[in-house]
């Protein structure tokens, strides 16, 4: 039994015009200034959303200085409207956490600080999609400060999706690393879904890896789905993508057919759990949050939720 994503995966939305001649231009984007809008990202990667979640708070470019700052990032352009976005300090006293926070903060109609993970899926088309390219341009930029072949300091240029090296004159752009995510299946009502160590007891997902040097995507399906639970898999099909910038991955969605009488055997270190789940229970799992003991899904905000949605037919908002 195969199907099809019954929507885009979260982060995959997008309503804005990227523009790439537009990055280059000085003249066109002088012009854009004051009526452009400002998103401002934290170093912990969060921005101020309000609406319960669903309403960035954008700021008017112009606060920033008469013309785009250096370490401004456009975004995109809508409307004659160009996006903006610039990373500043966390507030001050705040600390950083220890690890990642599993359980999402209550949404409230007053502004909030909440990261892509947080917020993505519940923003509308444009600002899931302006917020996810801040995140990776942000991150490409934390990364990237240094030249890897002579390791002088890189200059941003093209509105911070170019480097040039300031030693040998190198050229970067940003970096994006394939890494494909399945929904294996038994190919009538049964999932396999497994946790790594760092994951909290009872959370669960499907199974994903990076793609090796010089491997296919079915190649890395097959390869990771046998390394990390013992499974053989067929009958592999690509169902769709979402950026993932954290830092700067692309997720490439496939479903796989499985033996589920087959024995796991997890991969040491990297897989704590794995189980497999009926259509009913993923479906409820997911319609009411909480309600099966031992199976709490992945956020909405991942294309590992569009793929279970998808295939245990649940009802979810959004």
């Amino acid at each position: 039994m195969t199907f099809e994503l019954v929507g885009l995966p979260a982060l995959s939305r997008s309503a804005t015009d990227r523009s790439e001649p537009l990055r280059g231009d000085e003249e066109k984007l002088a012009a854009l200034w004051p009526k452009a809008r400002m998103l401002v990202v934290d170093t912990r990667g969060r921005t101020l959303v309000a609406d319960r979640g669903t309403r960035v708070v954008d700021r008017p470019a112009v606060e920033f200085g008469d013309q785009p700052p250096v370490n401004a990032v456009l975004l995109g352009e809508q409307d004659g409207v160009a996006y903006f976005a610039v990373q500043m300090p966390a507030e001050e006293g705040e600390q950083m956490p220890i690890g990642r926070a599993w359980a999402p903060p209550e949404p409230t109609d007053e502004p909030q600080w909440l990261d892509l993970r947080q917020a993505g899926a519940t923003l509308d088309d444009m600002w899931a999609g302006l917020f996810t390219t801040a995140a990776a341009l942000f991150h490409w930029h934390r990364l990237g400060k240094y030249c890897a072949k002579c390791g002088a300091r890189t200059v941003l240029e093209k509105s911070g999706w170019a480097s040039t090296c300031s030693g040998c004159g190198r050229e970067e752009y940003p970096r994006t690393d394939a890494a494909v995510i399945c929904l294996v299946h038994d190919g009538a009502d049964q999932v396999l879904v497994a946790r790594g160590p760092e994951w909290p007891e009872g959370r669960f997902s499907v199974l994903a890896g990076f793609v090796e040097a010089g491997e296919s995507l079915e190649a890395c399906v097959s390869r990771e789905i046998l390394e990390e639970v013992g499974v053989e898999v067929r009958d592999i099909r690509y169902l769709g993508s979402q950026p993932w910038p954290f830092p700067r991955s692309l997720m490439i969605g496939f479903e796989a057919v499985a033996d589920p009488s087959e024995p796991l055997r997890l991969a040491e270190g990297e897989i704590a759990e794995a189980k497999w789940v009926s259509r009913a229970d993923v479906r409820k799992a997911i319609e009411e949050p909480g309600s099966v003991p031992g199976l709490g899904l992945a956020g909405g905000a991942s294309i590992a939720f569009r793929m279970l949605q998808s295939w245990s037919g649940a009802d979810y908002p959004g």
